[in-house]
């Protein structure tokens, strides 16, 4: 079951100039969510029993973000893309995207194992769903002692092989497993076989899909006491069976600089760890800017107006501002992510 907090919508009635954008977080009750999302982002979700996963900046029909702040409040993504087009998300993105916002933008708190899963190609998921595929990246903000996830295959399999395993429950022994620590990325293009495991809370960039096939979820019950939907037969030919040996992503932190950390066709995202007040220029890229804060807090400004954002906040710079300066409060850590 989900639950989502939407609040009521506006259309956009005239051209305001744009500004950062702030949006209302949508909350989602999940079987293995927990209370980090409160605990350790700092964000409350009323009365859910938990929360597994927050939606922060999604164009996911519905479930499509709605402005929190300024004279654009109240007014949904999808309406501001059909006002400002280019200005909002970029003529290159616009042209290739047109009023479909490329990103969904999550917090996830893992409480306990998520199932085994995979996400379609874009050419399977249009195929069979009339929607793009799913890949994705995690950066790890908080792990247990102990916590490991899975990424891909330790081997290089068959089809036949992996059923075989399927059918045994023995997936465990042909799964890459690794230890999640604080700072971990992985890069997960669709195909890839993965699950988050317990007690690892991360921030996820992603195409805007909700396409999941469940391969298996340990055999848990919903809270009506049924066994969750598999997905075996559609998950076949979306899995990648080959093997990669090195699935963790590699970089190199750094104070106060833009440090690269995954890029693909879809979206390119850095790291900023800052200390000092930083001017960001740009011009260069044909895209909106989204920045995703972990830790601590820091003001972002812009010739059109500024925000705080701080731990657990997302903020979106439309493509127009080419300006931005961003001023910490102390130590901050933020995700920056576009579409290159």
């Amino acid at each position: 079951m989900e639950f989502d907090k939407l609040p009521k919508i506006k259309l956009v009635s005239s051209m305001a100039s744009l500004y950062p954008l702030v949006f209302q977080t949508q909350f989602k009750d999940k079987i293995w969510g927990g209370n980090k999302i409160k605990t350790v982002l700092g964000k409350d979700y009323g009365d859910l029993p938990n929360c597994g996963e927050t939606w922060e900046i999604s164009g996911v029909k519905g479930n499509v973000s709605v402005v929190k702040n300024g004279s654009l409040q109240g007014t949904d993504l999808v309406s501001l893309i059909k006002t400002y087009k280019e200005q909002l998300v970029g003529k290159h993105v616009y042209e290739k995207s047109g009023e479909e916002f490329p990103l969904l933008i999550k917090f996830i708190d893992a409480n306990d194992d998520l199932s085994i899963q995979v996400h379609p190609d874009d050419a399977l998921g249009m195929k069979r769903h009339n929607s793009l595929g799913k890949t994705e990246m995690w950066y790890i903000f908080e792990a247990d002692k102990g916590a490991k996830l899975n990424s891909g295959f330790n081997k290089e399999i068959s089809k036949e092989e992996y059923l075989e395993h399927l059918e045994n429950k023995t997936l465990d022994q042909i799964l890459n497993f690794e230890e999640a620590n604080v700072g971990d990325v992985f890069f997960l293009p669709a195909g890839r076989v993965h699950y988050i495991g317990k007690g690892i809370c991360l921030a996820e960039i992603q195409q805007t899909s909700d396409i999941t096939y469940r391969i298996y979820d340990f055999d848990r019950k919903d809270d009506k006491g049924h066994l969750r939907e598999l997905h075996t037969e559609l998950a076949l030919d979306a899995i990648d069976y080959k093997y990669y040996g090195d699935y963790k992503t590699k970089y190199t932190p750094a104070k106060d600089q833009k440090v690269e950390i995954v890029q693909c066709e879809y979206f390119k995202t850095q790291l900023l760890d800052l200390d000092h007040k930083q001017v960001y220029n740009y011009n260069h890229i044909d895209s909106f800017v989204i920045y995703i804060c972990f830790e601590g807090s820091a003001e972002i400004s812009t010739d059109n107006g500024s925000e705080t954002i701080k731990k657990g906040e997302s903020i979106l710079i439309p493509a127009c501002l080419k300006d931005v300066r961003i001023s910490p409060k102390g130590n901050c850590k933020m995700l920056e992510t576009f579409v290159p």
